[in-house]
């Protein structure tokens, strides 16, 4: 039940920052979470992985939907992707995540060294 709750939370504080604050806020939202949804630090990880994945992927393929794959497709072709734009948004996801479960894995490592 953490784990959920920790996703969620993750996901909407990351979400109602990033609405003041640039991308990087999502480490500080998750470092946050971790602090106070104590879990072990592999948990904390993929909670906040998760929680800003399901974010940012989601917000990808929102905004992709919205103009019609155009930009994505673009972007897609000056990576080595293909110019696949589902691959980009998987990406995106990915980036995300990997910043978000890293600062809830600090999160957790600094309540556990109280």
């Amino acid at each position: 039940m953490k784990f959920f709750t920790a996703i969620i939370l993750t996901g909407l504080l990351a979400f109602v920052g990033g609405l003041w604050a640039g991308w990087w806020i999502v480490a500080i939202a998750a470092f946050l979470i971790a602090i106070l949804v104590h879990q072990k630090a592999g948990k904390a990880f993929l909670s906040g992985f998760t929680g800003v994945f399901l974010l940012w992927a989601g917000l990808a393929w929102w905004i992709d939907i919205k103009n019609n794959s155009i930009l994505s497709r673009k972007i897609a072709e000056l990576l080595p992707l293909g110019g696949h734009p589902s691959l980009l948004i998987i990406v995106t996801g990915i980036v995300g995540g990997l910043v978000a479960g890293f600062g809830a894995m600090s999160g957790s490592y600094l309540r556990s060294s109280k």
